[in-house]
């Protein structure tokens, strides 16, 4: 349940609304400086997986009337989820077939800093509505969307198969628009900086620079989610190849959770910025994961009117990537592990995204009883990570 900081004279010009139990100081800091824009209505709204990052902490939902804000959107647009069941048995995969799949995974799906190579592959034509604002920008697009469609990038990003508590085979990725993306929100991130207004820069929507930035902004997300498409049928075709059936169509989910949209609140139109956060609108299924050795959930959205119909977009981070290799002994790492395959010669690098340095997933669930429903829990039994 959310808790409300009211307005001090002087600071903030509307309302935070927060939902975590324990919300670090500096992220804090960063809610009031939203608070206090002139651009921001109603309220701001903090997910309980809230935590510090670059000019606008990860986990920040606000809404504004007439107004874009790039840099409240982190610099992977369209970053999310997308999950998909197959009606097969996950207990009957040995841990020698899960590492089988693991390997061709990894040759088949280019992660971290890779690419694919030459010309890269084809991008659908429906992937874009129309040509990006800049010439500088088409030329990224046509040099990098081949080049990065189908790959699942560093970080946090993740393939990932898990088992449903009824026992049932998932397949989870999280990637984003990549280095497109990046270069979109590089663009309007200057164009705010120079043309904008407020102290974390805006961009009037009636304005050709707002215009420009809600269009590219658009088709990074649009890009993005053909990503994840590319990557779950490479994945699927993999997968349907050693279980022996394909996946139920049906059961497909795939959320966004940085974006902003355009959408109806308080009786009124408003552009609802989200990052690090997903829609939860009543009804709609989403995806909240944990960490790469902790259950992630299938989740049904109640639309609570306060956080915009939103939701957390995952456990969060209690630790920072620096902090994690500082403080995160690797051999209880592995130890933490220890039901998950993965890639454990690369355990050194990978103890960034230990459990250890992520909340725990139920409570940023319990946190947030009024915005989602768990539906399904889904336990990690094999990782690709990023």
């Amino acid at each position: 349940m959310s808790r409300l900081v009211l307005p001090e004279r002087g600071k903030q010009r509307v309302p935070i609304r927060l939902w975590g139990r324990e919300v670090p100081e500096r992220a804090l800091e960063q809610l009031e400086r939203i608070a206090s824009q002139p651009w921001v209505v109603e309220h701001v709204a903090a997910m309980p997986d809230l935590h510090v990052a670059n000019e606008v902490a990860v986990g920040t939902v606000f809404a504004t009337e007439d107004t874009v804000v790039p840099s409240a959107l982190g610099g992977d647009l369209g970053c999310g989820m997308s999950a998909v069941r197959f009606d097969f048995p996950a207990a009957q995969l040995s841990q020698a077939t899960l590492r089988s799949l693991l390997e061709a995974l990894t040759r088949h799906i280019p992660v971290g800093d890779a690419t694919h190579r030459g010309k890269g592959t084809p991008v659908p034509d429906a992937v874009f509505g129309g040509r990006l604002s800049t010439s500088a920008l088409e030329h990224a697009r046509e040099r990098l969307a081949p080049r990065h469609l189908g790959t699942l990038g560093g970080g946090n990003h993740f393939l990932e198969l898990d088992r449903a508590g009824g026992g049932e085979l998932w397949l989870l990725v999280h990637s984003g628009s990549r280095g497109l993306g990046s270069a979109i929100a590089a663009h309007h991130l200057r164009a705010a900086a120079e043309g904008g207004f407020g102290s974390i820069p805006g961009l009037r929507c009636e304005t050709e620079a707002g215009r420009a930035c809600l269009a590219d902004l658009d088709q990074a997300s649009s890009f993005a989610a053909a990503n994840r498409r590319a990557l779950l049928e490479r994945a699927v075709a993999l997968v349907s190849e050693v279980v022996g059936v394909g996946p139920d169509e049906a059961s497909l989910v795939d959320v966004h959770h940085n974006f902003v949209r355009v959408e109806e609140h308080f009786g009124r139109r408003l552009l609802v910025h989200r990052k690090g956060a997903i829609a939860a609108p009543l009804g709609a299924m989403a995806l909240i994961p944990g960490s790469m050795g902790t259950a992630s959930y299938l989740v049904e959205g109640l639309g609570e009117a306060q956080s915009f119909a939103s939701a957390s977009h995952g456990a969060g981070r209690v630790m920072t990537r620096r902090e994690a290799r500082q403080q995160l002994d690797p051999k209880r790492f592995l130890q933490s592990m220890r039901r998950v395959v993965f890639d454990e010669r690369r355990s050194r690098a990978l103890v960034e995204e230990a459990p250890a340095a992520y909340r725990a997933i139920a409570e940023v669930l319990e946190d947030e009883v009024d915005l989602v429903v768990p539906r399904v829990r889904l336990e990690p039994i094999a990782v690709l990570k990023g």
